[in-house]
């Protein structure tokens, strides 16, 4: 059996020169994948229960934010979350989740697209007449209507209990102009209806629907979902549009700042070990400098000093720039 085409096996190649994993030079090898970093490990190497710092380890947070932070927890207002791309904004709520044990964190990324509608709950009429009719030539019965009723993550949220639930708004500046003002009732509130079920005969006052929780469902009396402790809402915020009033004023303003070179020593010791901080001052010194010109995240710090640590060539012109890229401007 001929081996010209055969994959080439890399374990023979030198140290210096291993890290190489793809050489564009059109040749099919099979070389050992090192091993992931911390924060791009999935399935059961990944630790559910993690406090989901940039780097999937403890989130470090100075004494004046985490402050502000248990101030919007004794008021029950929304934290408004705003800082530059990397500062842990949207780490801050798994944090919070981690260190009250308050479960896993509610979830919504919002978009042009996003409505409160989709956030609150979704009806799929679609979905339930066709089941209805596919029921009816079997001759059985009418599928129930809360199997097509799913509360969205606030919905969510804001199910009865006696914990409150973190609940993320992900980047709310992306969103239509009106949406602030939309969650403004809500906010005041702690409730919202599902007219799809207060319409109910009362014979069928309590229907069971669908979470945003894989596998869970709530009851919902009269189709009315109101909270008994208000959830622990996050919202973060790139300052891309300003806020009305109305939902500032509801808010709890928390601005992260860029983390100095001292917080950025312990966030690298507390991600990939202290050992690697001898290591590391000629990228710091790098990060600061690029950072002083532009946009830059600390997880992309963490990267670099990631792949040094695993032997690659991050002196390299090309790869440095590439890892240390800035965030803003024309890509």
């Amino acid at each position: 059996m001929s081996t010209e085409n055969a994959p080439a096996d890399d374990r023979g190649t030198g140290a210096a020169d291993g890290w190489r994993l793809f050489r564009g030079d059109g040749r099919a090898r099979r070389p050992p994948m090192p091993e992931a970093p911390p924060w791009r490990r999935f399935g059961g190497a990944r630790a559910e229960t993690s406090a989901a710092g940039p780097g999937g380890g403890p989130y470090l947070i100075g004494p004046e934010q985490a402050d502000v932070v248990s101030a919007a927890l004794h008021l029950r207002r929304p934290l408004l979350v705003t800082g530059h791309p990397g500062t842990g904004k949207s780490s801050l709520a798994q944090a919070i989740a981690h260190e009250l044990s308050l479960g896993r964190v509610l979830h919504w990324p919002v978009n042009s697209r996003a409505t409160l509608q989709d956030a609150l709950y979704r009806y799929d009429a679609v979905g339930r007449l066709r089941e209805a009719s596919l029921r009816r030539d079997r001759d059985e019965p009418e599928p129930h209507i809360g199997t097509f009723v799913r509360l969205g993550p606030l919905g969510t949220a804001l199910a009865p209990r006696d914990r409150p639930r973190v609940l993320l708004v992900d980047e709310l500046d992306k969103g239509d102009v009106d949406l602030p003002n939309d969650l403004l009732a809500v906010f005041e509130s702690g409730e919202f209806e599902i007219p799809e079920l207060a319409r109910l005969p009362e014979d069928q006052a309590d229907v069971d629907v669908l979470t945003a929780d894989p596998g869970v469902t709530e009851p919902v009396h009269r189709g009315r979902v109101r909270c008994r402790e208000f959830p622990v809402v996050v919202i973060t915020s790139n300052g891309e549009r300003d806020f009305p009033p109305a939902f500032l004023r509801r808010c709890v303003r928390l601005d992260l700042p860029d983390p100095d070179e001292t917080r950025l020593r312990e966030i690298i010791a507390a991600h990939l070990g202290p050992d690697i901080l001898p290591e590391v001052d000629d990228l710091l010194t790098a990060f600061l400098n690029r950072r002083a010109l532009g946009e830059l995240a600390t997880d992309q710090l963490l990267n670099a000093v990631f792949l040094r640590a695993g032997g690659v060539d991050i002196d390299a012109e090309a790869v440095r720039k590439a890892v240390l890229h800035r965030l803003g401007g024309t890509v």
